[in-house]
């Protein structure tokens, strides 16, 4: 898969044919690989004039990396990066972000 740097040291790979970085928006300014705390801790103080992060529950990640909510239709993967080696954040459609740790835990929240 294409890989583009669209925020210095941070690589984020385009996980679906018609993703762009530009759909990414903000969201990769809000992660800093220099800064040690967590992705979490990141998102949440860097979107706080939007409320922070906040998880929302219920979500299935499906195998191929798409979210399922129980009703809806998938949400499709755009693109992902890793932040400290440990954690998988993945930026979905409809302004999903979801990160993951090594042990395949996640959390989801929306960031628009």
């Amino acid at each position: 898969m294409p890989q583009n740097d669209v925020a210095g040291a941070m690589i984020w790979t385009m996980r679906h044919p018609r993703a762009t970085p530009e759909m990414l928006g903000s969201i990769p300014s809000f992660l800093d690989e220099a800064n040690p705390r967590p992705a979490r801790e990141q998102l949440d103080s860097n979107y706080r004039h939007a409320g922070g992060w906040c998880s929302f529950p219920g979500f299935e990640m499906l195998p191929d990396g798409n979210l399922r909510y129980p009703g809806d239709p998938p949400v499709q993967l755009l693109a992902d990066t890793v932040l400290h080696g440990t954690e998988t954040i993945r930026f979905y459609q409809h302004s999903w972000v979801a990160i993951v740790q090594s042990d395949g835990s996640y959390e989801i929240s929306r960031m628009d």
